[in-house]
């Protein structure tokens, strides 16, 4: 799912779940079920598979049959449902279908509310989902209230030191300095940043998304100088968790680049520029 783009967004994702059976509503026997249970999960995961791969059409076809079968095994209104929508609305909109994806995310959202209710952390992960897609159409009044509802759900039901928080305050940021809304977005960063740092470690690549973002921010304000030593660290940390060739840390050598230009080390940025340009040449093609 991860394309290269100027800022890092964390959580929007397909969802492969292993749900439990005991909330399904068709009356079928535990044997039935499981099997049910079984062939709707091997569909899921050739979703994940062919979505990693970059095989879209593929992809597609495959998150369509399993919402078919979610539907005609399990019920219209079940969890496994949300699940096949959510994952069906994140390939339309990766693949640019944006119209599709909306309608998909709206109907997961209506049917987790509807077993849940308003204040569960599903919900709050289908909030999510649909605002980033409201991001990327620009909609900001509408991308902010659902951002909004999903970090009070987050912080309300796992606590405001837990990772999810993290992300809702995260792309909540990323949201603000879309908009050139910088003095909104930089205090959201850093405590995205702090809870990172306590909950999962210094050295998380999570902790290295955060700082880029904030070094992003700071760049874009023209404080370069506060914005070098945080891309800095957010490269150290994606060498040392994924090696210095890997895909993972494109988005950041782009961005120092780019920081590099606006500052007039012209040399600097080529080098990190070419860097970039040789690990996606070496990525291996898509089939």
């Amino acid at each position: 799912m991860l394309k290269m783009k100027s800022n890092l967004i964390k959580g929007v994702f397909l969802i492969l779940l292993i749900s439990l059976l005991a909330g399904c509503s068709m009356h079928k026997s535990q044997e039935e079920l499981v099997k049910l249970q079984d062939e709707w999960n091997n569909l899921n995961k050739n979703v994940v598979v062919l979505y990693k791969q970059g095989n879209y059409p593929q992809s597609i076809q495959v998150a369509q049959e399993a919402l078919k079968f979610a539907r005609n095994s399990f019920g219209k209104k079940d969890t496994k449902v949300a699940v096949s929508l959510n994952n069906l609305a994140e390939l339309n909109r990766a693949t640019g279908k944006l119209t599709e994806a909306e309608a998909y995310y709206k109907e997961a959202l209506k049917i987790d509310e509807k077993i849940y209710g308003k204040e569960h952390l599903d919900v709050a992960r289908d909030l999510n989902n649909l605002a980033v897609l409201y991001r990327n159409l620009k909609k900001y009044e509408k991308a902010e209230a659902l951002y909004n509802r999903a970090l009070t759900i987050r912080e309300k039901l796992s606590g405001k030191g837990h990772p999810d928080v993290a992300i809702s305050l995260n792309n909540l940021a990323v949201l603000y300095r879309a908009q050139e809304k910088y003095s909104k977005s930089e205090p959201l960063l850093k405590q995205a940043l702090e809870i990172r740092k306590s909950a999962l470690g210094k050295e998380h690549p999570d902790v290295a998304i955060s700082l880029n973002n904030l070094a992003e921010l700071y760049s874009a304000e023209g404080k370069y100088t506060q914005a070098e030593p945080l891309f800095k660290q957010s490269l150290a940390i994606f060498e040392k968790n994924y090696g210095k060739s890997h895909p993972s840390i494109i988005t950041v050598l782009r961005n120092m680049s780019e920081m590099y230009k606006k500052t007039g080390k012209t040399a600097e940025a080529q080098r990190i520029e070419q860097r970039a340009l040789s690990i996606i040449s070496a990525k291996p093609s898509k089939s």
